[in-house]
């Protein structure tokens, strides 16, 4: 079982495994792991999960901007005490990369009509997208809020990098929209009152998705289960907390599952996904085609051809190896987003991936496996210090998601030491906020025409 710090801060970033030595792999071997035709280059590979629909994965991504940002550490820097970098998000699943920080700290954030002179019923509660700029260039109907520079009016600026995260955002905002307008209309209540019950269903409603929809889909439901009846095993203590283990290698899995090309709409056709219609961020919504709907990216009662995740193993899809909007001028290294976060683990002083397997008590069998197929992935490695990244996206490819009947899915999802530190981490990070569902109110229930993440996502789209 992991100890960590008992000074641990919530506005910091910490450790799972404190007792574990730190791995170091020599660069030109994490480089050569992560080259354009080197062994993670998946090019435009089409091998797809059976069950993960594609836009969990920018969920996930949602999710991330929600929780942590390090703006501060380099590749050129070590970073021995995590507990000195500062996390910008706040670690609990708030979304306060859609509140910001309120209707009184950044009300152009959020509606303020007015009748008669008087706030209005949802003056300081509904919040405002393109809609209410009409105005606005481009397609305000199907878009953020945006000045007049095009930037988006958002909590969170990086929900705006692309064109599936801010539809992400809009349909967030939107469900909040409609969560205010339902209780207005059931319970009559306006103004504060309504903000803070609204903005509380809301986040339940998201964090129950995340548990039940997100996690189940990524880690298994026998580990999410496992985790809320027999309780955590490695994220203890009792201040929520974003662990280096989590954000720099385990939860980077999903850039193994994103396809270069996506369909967004039914009928429609694929785009690139750092191409013009999708890659362009930060600028106001110019083509309908960039809309996304929803009901073909998630499961939903509509039942469509979702389409799906790729595989989660140790490749990449060949842009993602070669970003594009990373100055072509800059080495190969930091253009390569495989390069970039095995770098991280040198930089963050991470533990071993077996060692870490070690630790939460993966048999030598199984440990015996993933070493196998690093080893085909580079030899030069060896059999000890493997990154916890690489390590946990092989662990992924040759074991698998825990499923219900007791086997394993390869590639499904991921395997037993990457499922332990993402569903830890975050179902502890809920369970240690005393505002979530888990911390305030375990019998808890979504409403049932809310109860999944696609139809939260598409309770208010058009």
């Amino acid at each position: 079982m992991s100890q960590y710090s008992a000074g641990q801060r919530d506005d910091r970033f910490g450790r799972l495994f404190p007792e574990l030595a730190p791995a170091y792999t020599r660069p030109e071997i994490l480089e050569a792991i992560g080259a354009i035709d080197g062994p993670m280059d998946g090019k435009s590979q089409a091998d797809r999960t059976d069950s993960v629909a594609v836009g969990q994965v920018f969920f996930g991504q949602f999710v991330d901007h929600d929780i942590t940002l390090d703006a501060s550490t380099t590749f050129d820097s070590v970073v021995d005490n995590p507990g000195e970098i500062a996390n910008v998000r706040t670690p609990t699943l708030d979304l306060d990369c859609i509140y910001g920080l309120g209707p009184e700290a950044q009300p152009y954030l959020f509606n303020q009509d007015r009748v008669d002179g008087n706030p209005g019923p949802f003056a300081g509660v509904k919040l405002l997208t393109g809609a209410d700029n009409p105005g606005q260039a481009g397609m305000p109907d199907n878009d953020l809020l945006r000045a007049p520079n095009g930037r988006a009016i958002i909590g969170d600026p990086r929900n705006d990098e692309n064109r599936i995260i801010s539809q992400i955002q809009l349909a967030i905002i939107r469900f909040h929209n409609l969560v205010a307008q339902t209780i207005h209309d059931e319970e009559g209540l306006t103004g504060h009152s309504l903000y803070e019950e609204a903005r509380r269903v809301t986040t339940w409603h998201y964090q129950w998705a995340v548990v039940h929809d997100f996690l189940v889909a990524m880690c298994g439901l026998p580990v999410v289960e496992r985790i809320l009846g027999c309780g955590r095993k490695v994220y203890c203590g009792s201040v929520p907390f974003i662990p280096v283990e989590f954000s720099v290698a385990a939860y980077r899995f999903g850039h193994s599952m994103i396809p270069m090309k996506i369909q967004t709409q039914k009928g429609g056709g694929k785009f690139e996904l750092f191409g013009t219609t999708l890659g362009s961020g930060f600028d106001p919504l110019n083509d309908a085609d960039a809309v996304v709907d929803w009901h073909e990216l998630l499961f939903t009662p509509e039942n469509r051809q979702v389409e799906r995740a790729l595989k989660l193993d140790t490749k990449l899809a060949g842009d993602l190896l070669e970003l594009p909007f990373i100055d072509p001028r800059a080495p190969a290294r930091e253009k390569s987003l495989a390069t970039r976060n095995l770098l991280r683990g040198n930089t963050f002083l991470l533990p071993a991936g077996e060692k870490i397997a070690e630790a939460v008590g993966c048999p030598q069998a199984q440990i015996e496996k993933v070493l196998n197929k690093v080893a085909q992935v580079n030899g030069d490695l060896g059999r000890d210090g493997i990154p916890l990244w690489l390590y946990l996206l092989a662990e992924a490819e040759v074991i698998g998601r825990a499923e219900s009947n007791g086997s394993d899915n390869e590639g499904e999802g991921l395997g037993p030491v990457g499922a332990t530190i993402v569903a830890e981490v975050i179902i502890g990070l809920l369970e240690l906020d005393d505002h979530s569902f888990l911390g305030a109110n375990r019998n808890w229930s979504p409403r049932d025409e809310w109860n999944t993440l696609g139809k939260l996502v598409t309770a208010a789209q058009p």
